[in-house]
């Protein structure tokens, strides 16, 4: 049993059943992680990244697959008992499941990241909402939120953060991580790998999404203000990260925006600092604005885009867009500084998308999920897949499955679609 004496003199204790199973399951995951197509996954996003073109890269998001519905023969079951060592455990077993049924070019890395623990007092409203479940599992859910701006008193309620690095925390729970994996998996500590910035995403949950766009027509300098207020809270955030050094250079496995993997031969860059003290222009940033899909290229620049460039300037690569559709706006985003890849959602017209993108940036095409919703029908998948490369050739491209909110309890279909995406693009090799 081990018993691990947090700073604040809490203490975990840790079974040894538990240890055993987190041990062995950490062995695997580094058996995974050992293997040779790792290496050749790691180059093949390089080369996405670095529009060099090579076959697309292909991936199935680990965090937007509906976990609640893959476990139907008992591997996804959770057998330690510890709260501690079931966040752990889940971890691995989703990296093995992973792995082992639905890879595409998904990268198993040696390592157990131990997040740096920050505490942020965000950006002064909390939203409030009623949600409706999809299910019994609440895995998804509909909002319904509750408007608290109305006119120009209440943007007083949007406040810059404030962000508190909890060194304490941080080395406790590091230290535990380390006692259990160590010599099996590098324990790594991770902070803040990537700037984001989603005003719109955060701002029509204060504000309503009808009353929102209306507001862009009938009310456009309180939407200005509104956009600058939260736009000096984000950078003072960014501010805040750089100066207690909580950025981290990372190339591990983790998601650049909504799309796909980041390993690139063009970060951390020229200005890295010899003391490790990281920089916003070390990393990859991103951007999104998913409210504004049906809003006008003038005025999405003119609400949007202008605010998240004084972000986005700050970072040595990014990402833009999300379930936006983008194909009619490419022109504006020429103006982001360091844009790499934009995103080209189901709602996207992909052959504007490559007309407009050309070689200059990373297509990030997401197929849409509700082939897994529908009736099942590989036929008709593999003839989307081979239609999204055949409009997509001489471009660098990432394919990106995500926003997977069900696979009608049939995870075979998961399964099957990353045999047929991997099959059609691998012919164009």
């Amino acid at each position: 049993m081990l018993t691990h004496r947090m700073p604040n003199g809490a203490e975990i204790t840790i079974p040894d059943e538990d240890i055993h199973i987190l041990r062995d399951l950490a062995e695997k995951v580094a058996a995974v992680a050992a293997l040779p197509e790792q290496q050749e996954r790691k180059e093949l996003w390089r080369k996405v990244n670095g529009l060099d073109k090579p076959r697309p890269a292909v991936l199935i998001r680990m965090d937007e697959v509906p976990w609640h519905e893959m476990d139907v023969d008992g591997e996804m079951k959770l057998r330690t008992t510890n709260p501690f060592s079931q966040l752990h455990e889940k971890e691995l077993r989703q990296i093995l499941y992973h792995s082992e049924h639905m890879a595409c070019d998904m990268v198993v890395e040696p390592i157990l990241y131990s997040l740096i623990a920050v505490a942020d007092t965000g950006c002064g409203i909390e939203t409030e909402e009623d949600l409706l479940p999809q299910s019994e599992e609440g895995a998804v859910f509909s909002h319904h939120y509750k408007p608290q701006i109305r006119d120009e008193k209440d943007l007083d309620k949007i406040q810059a953060p404030q962000v508190t690095h909890l060194e304490d925390i941080t080395e406790g729970i590091y230290e535990l991580r380390s006692e259990i994996f160590g010599g099996i998996l590098e324990v790594k500590k991770r902070g803040v790998n990537q700037g984001f910035f989603f005003p719109w995403d955060e701002l029509v949950t204060w504000w309503g999404p009808e009353q929102a766009l209306m507001d862009l027509v009938e009310k456009p300098e309180l939407v200005h203000e509104a956009m600058e207020r939260l736009t000096r809270a984000y950078l003072s955030r960014v501010d805040q990260w750089e100066e207690l050094n909580l950025l981290t250079l990372d190339e591990g496995h983790y998601y650049t925006g909504s799309g796909g993997l980041p390993y690139t031969d063009e970060l951390p860059g020229p200005n890295v600092d010899s003391s490790e003290h990281v920089k916003t222009d070390n990393l990859w940033g991103y951007s999104t604005a998913q409210i504004f899909t049906a809003v006008s290229p003038t005025m999405h620049e003119e609400f949007s885009l202008r605010y998240e460039k004084r972000l986005l300037e700050r970072f040595g690569l990014n990402y833009y867009g999300c379930c936006e559709a983008l194909h009619h706006k490419v022109h504006l985003l020429r103006s982001i500084p360091n844009l790499r890849k934009v995103s080209m959602s189901p709602w996207a017209d992909i052959e504007k998308g490559v007309e407009a993108i050309g070689e200059d940036y990373v297509l990030s095409i997401k197929p849409s999920p509700a082939v897994f919703a529908r009736a099942w029908n590989p036929d008709r998948v593999r003839k989307e897949l081979e239609q999204i490369v055949e409009k997509t050739r001489g471009c660098s491209v990432e394919i990106i499955m995500k926003d997977i909110s069900t696979v009608s309890c049939k995870p075979e279909r998961l399964r099957e679609w990353a045999n047929l995406a991997m099959s059609v693009v691998k012919s164009v090799e």
